[in-house]
């Protein structure tokens, strides 16, 4: 009962309870705050993590474009019904080079973060083409004109370097083979050595995507599906505690 009386102190006193409420806030900000003055870097390096290959950024963009974002999230809570649906919940170093990320809370459709590999490209271009031909109950549009649409990446270099202003580690190199890089990975009758050696030979999938001549919006997109959660070996990684 007597903390119940000193609390109407606070209910009765507006100047009292603004300047305590006041000091709590600031308490709680320093808290939150301090640390990013000390800490070099407040995502943890991961294994793995590199930045986009040019046609998945393409694809990314396509992504984008289109408002894939508005029903899909690409960022798995760690609670155990996400988890055992979706896989591994997402670490903050798979976001890092995303400008804008594209993690989200809505779900019209499922959760993209770890789509990667989870279905074959045949299976992709159906669904790009009639997404109801797989999954009667989508609501999701037609995007078939994607395959449709061929694109020669004429501008994926000035893209990656707009990227790399804001953080991307995209090197001179990769700009200078960014329309070349671009066109390999949709190719795999093409030398695309180079492009493996610049990104990585474990987790950039070299191949002809949708299955058609020549590089189709369709291509980039689903390289970019395909690359969604496979930057990162789950069965080795060990998450650092202290972060």
């Amino acid at each position: 009962m007597g903390i119940l009386d000193k609390h109407k102190v606070l209910e009765k006193n507006a100047t009292l309870l603004l300047a305590l409420s006041f000091a709590v806030v600031t308490v709680g900000g320093i808290v939150e705050i301090a640390p990013l003055f000390y800490l070099e870097n407040t995502i943890e390096d991961v294994e793995g993590v590199r930045p986009y290959t040019p046609l998945e950024l393409a694809g990314r963009d396509i992504y984008i474009r289109e408002g894939c974002y508005v029903c899909h999230s690409q960022m798995i809570r760690p609670m155990r019904d996400e988890v055992e649906r979706y896989g591994h919940y997402s670490l903050a170093a798979e976001s890092m080079y995303d400008h804008p990320f594209q993690w989200g809370s809505k779900r019209t459709g499922p959760d993209l973060a770890r789509v990667g590999g989870r279905y074959s490209d045949e299976w992709h271009v159906d669904h790009l083409r009639d997404p109801q031909s797989v999954v009667p109950e989508s609501v999701m549009p037609k995007y078939g004109f994607l395959e449709n649409t061929l694109i020669e990446g004429e501008y994926i270099q000035d893209i990656m370097a707009t990227h790399r202003i804001v953080g991307v580690p995209y090197t001179e190199e990769m700009l200078e083979n960014g329309q070349a890089d671009f066109l390999a990975q949709a190719d795999p009758d093409s030398d695309y050595d180079g492009l493996l050696e610049r990104y990585s030979e474990d987790t950039v999938q070299v191949r002809n995507f949708d299955g058609r001549p020549g590089v189709s919006e369709m291509d980039a997109l689903i390289a970019y599906l395909q690359m969604l959660g496979t930057l990162v070996d789950f069965s080795t990684f060990t998450p650092d505690a202290s972060r």
